[in-house]
């Protein structure tokens, strides 16, 4: 086995004698106790034909602040960073497995394109979808376990009209594959990820490669796409923050249009901070519309040339008086054509859609 293959995973126990702030009895009081004493209507039982789900975990993470990766990065070094392992803190308490259901969040955006006539209005709405999925992203800074080899997970959702099945089918590389279908046979969503990590001194990048795939049914359109870059900053000194980079294309095998996002990284300034932009455009490159937002918002689609011209006009005019239509949400029904193709986060730019294109959670 290639030693540059080698995976570990976080460890519960120390090797030195050296207690971390933070760990003490009472950090953990102060989580909370969860109450596992039975009870006849529990939450996974259904109540009126509804099953309950859980909405946050039984006992609260306590902070992270008060541990320091540079406290035991300084005495690794030079060792083999992929032979480092670290205190379970950083960690969330969930699997990867768990972490991928969160794709299917916003199904909806799946459903309303099978319900769409149009290939490019349902080339919008999968491109929703493909942003919406690492919504979630936003704010994780914990790192999910590693799943054991040949480990599954299952999860239905009747009220969403879908279910799923993940699976851990490879340790050295960690590969994760993943299969969900409409329980109505409207659509089949499926993929792999080999989530590729590194380590820049300052920040953790990591690389999901692997193909994702959604297949349409009833269109009989499959589209496939991969995630963009993920990175974690921070991770030695300061506040842990994620950001969003590099490009995503969403290819439609059956009709040749192709969707193009460009996820915009942080900057120097934080001027272009969760901003998304990009382009539909058919077989014959033609572009169609343009989609803009922020991947921890929502999306816009709006005409090619009435964006174009609203840029140039923009690049003119003093900052201060008018704002980017690619800056918010809020500025932009005011004088852009558009249609909100998804707010899968917050509900606040409903009142500024007044086209048919809205769907908002």
């Amino acid at each position: 086995m290639n030693n540059d293959d080698e995976f570990y995973d976080a460890v519960t126990g120390l090797d030195s004698d050296e207690s971390y702030e933070g760990t003490s009895e009472a950090s953990f009081k102060d989580a909370g106790v969860y109450d596992v004493t039975p009870r006849s209507n529990g939450s996974t039982s259904p109540e009126n034909g509804i099953r309950k789900r859980r909405t946050t975990l039984p006992a609260p993470m306590f902070s992270r602040n008060n541990f320091s990766v540079w406290g035991i990065l300084k005495k690794c070094i030079g060792l083999e960073l992929s032979k480092i392992t670290m205190p379970i803190v950083f960690n969330e308490p969930l699997s990867f497995l768990q972490r991928i259901t969160e794709y299917m969040e916003h199904t909806y955006l799946i459903n309303k394109a099978c319900l769409l006539s149009d290939s490019i209005e349902r080339m919008q709405a999968v491109a929703a979808f493909a942003v919406s999925a690492v919504a979630s992203q936003w704010d994780r800074t914990g790192k999910p376990f590693n799943p054991l080899l040949g480990e599954t997970y299952e999860l239905t959702r009747e009220d969403q009209g879908y279910r799923l099945i993940s699976e851990q089918v490879s340790h050295h590389p960690p590969v994760s594959a993943f299969h969900a279908e409409s329980l109505v046979g409207d659509f089949v969503f499926h993929g792999s990820i080999y989530p590729k990590l590194k380590f820049w001194g300052k920040s953790v990048e990591a690389e999901p490669k692997g193909t994702i795939t959604l297949e349409l049914l009833k269109h009989g359109e499959v589209y496939t796409w991969t995630n963009p870059f993920c990175c974690v900053h921070n991770v030695i000194l300061g506040k842990l923050w994620i950001e969003q980079y590099g490009t995503v294309e969403i290819l439609n095998h059956s009709t040749g249009d192709k969707c193009v996002l460009n996820f915009k990284p942080c900057g120097m300034f934080g001027k272009e901070l969760h901003k998304v932009e990009g382009y539909i455009q058919d077989k014959s490159k033609k572009k169609l519309c343009v989609i803009y937002g922020k991947w921890t918002e929502c999306m816009w689609s709006v005409d090619p040339q009435t964006y174009e011209s609203n840029k140039k006009a923009e690049k003119k005019a003093d900052s201060k008086k008018q704002k980017s239509p690619a800056q918010g949400c809020r500025n932009v029904g005011g004088f852009l054509p558009n249609q909100l193709l998804g707010g899968y986060r917050y509900g606040v730019c409903g009142s500024l859609c007044f086209h048919s294109l809205c769907f908002i959670v």
